[in-house]
C-alpha cells in the first residue's frame, strides 16, 4: 500500500526537530527495533512503522496479531524527559482516542475499547543510555486494527476502525492519529498527567464498573488520580493501583 511518509514528515517534524519516518514490509516488533537501535546510540526522533510484525507484543507480554492492510502498527521513538513518567500510556491513549471517534473508550492502563471490544493497544517503553539527568528514550508502541481481525483465542473481542471510519486504510488513519499523538506526548512532558485526567475519565470504560484485579481482588473502578492511577473501592477500602501492579479487567 502507498504510505503518507510525506505528509507525515511534514505534520511531525516542526515538533520534532531532525524527526524521520520509515516503513518496513516486516520486522519482529517495531518497539524491540527501536530498542535494538537506541542501545546501539541511534536515538533521534523516528517513526517505525511495519506493514507486517511477525513477533509483536502487548503488555505483560501479550502477542499483538498484525498482517498486511488488517492492522497499522508502529512505534515512535524520541528522547524524553518529563518530571514523571507515570500516566504516559493514558495520555496517549487520550490522545489516539480523541483522534478517532467520540464513541471511543479507554479501558486503564493502556487498550482503546469500541463498545467493550479491543480496537487498539499502548505498549510503552522506555530505556536510560546516558545516566544522570539525561532525557530517557522512550518508545510508544501501537498496534490498531483497522480491518476485522481473527478473534479465536484473544480474551477480548476484537473491534476495528472500518466500524467508526469507513474506508479509511492504515495510512490515512496513521496520518489522522500521528500530529495529535506527538503533540500530546509533548505536553505531558512539559506538565504530566494532569490535563489529560478529565479527558481520561470521560471516555473511561471501567468508571463505576465492576472490576477484578489481576490478584484476584474484586471492587468497582472509580477513576484515576492526577498521576494516572486507577482508584478501585474494595471491601477492605479505597484502592491505588498502578500499571506496574497488576492488570485489571471489567467482572463478568
Amino acid at each position: 500500500m502507498l504510505w503518507p511518509a510525506e505528509a507525515v514528515w511534514e505534520g511531525v517534524s516542526p515538533l520534532l526537530p531532525g524527526f524521520t519516518v520509515e516503513i518496513l514490509p516486516q520486522v519482529d516488533s517495531t518497539n524491540t527495533e527501536l530498542m535494538r537501535r537506541a542501545r546501539a546510540g541511534r536515538s533521534e526522533p523516528v517513526l517505525l512503522v511495519a506493514e507486517q510484525q511477525t513477533a509483536g507484543r502487548g503488555r505483560l507480554g501479550r502477542g499483538w496479531r498484525s498482517g498486511p492492510g488488517g492492522s497499522l502498527t508502529f512505534s515512535l521513538g524520541l528522547s524524553l524527559a518529563p518530571a514523571d513518567w507515570s500516566g504516559l500510556s493514558l495520555a496517549v491513549g487520550v490522545s489516539l482516542a480523541e483522534s478517532l471517534d467520540p464513541a471511543v473508550h479507554l479501558k486503564w492502563p493502556n487498550d482503546v475499547w469500541l463498545s467493550d471490544r479491543k480496537l487498539a493497544g499502548i505498549l510503552v517503553e522506555t530505556a536510560s543510555f546516558g545516566g544522570g539527568e539525561a532525557p530517557r528514550y522512550a518508545v510508544i508502541g501501537v498496534g490498531v486494527n483497522i480491518a476485522a481481525p481473527q478473534a479465536t483465542g484473544l480474551s477480548t473481542p476484537p473491534a476495528w476502525t472500518g466500524e467508526i471510519l469507513a474506508g479509511a486504510d492504515a495510512g490515512q488513519v496513521l496520518l489522522r492519529l500521528i500530529q495529535p499523538l506527538v503533540q500530546s506526548i509533548k505536553a505531558f512532558e512539559a506538565l504530566g498527567f494532569a490535563p489529560f485526567q478529565a479527558r481520561f475519565d470521560a471516555r473511561d470504560a471501567l468508571r463505576d464498573r465492576a472490576v477484578v484485579l489481576g490478584d484476584g481482588t474484586a471492587g468497582t473502578a472509580h477513576g484515576t488520580t492526577e498521576s494516572g492511577a486507577l482508584l478501585v473501592h474494595t471491601a477492605a477500602g479505597m484502592l491505588t493501583v498502578t500499571s506496574s501492579d497488576v492488570s485489571v479487567r471489567p467482572a463478568a
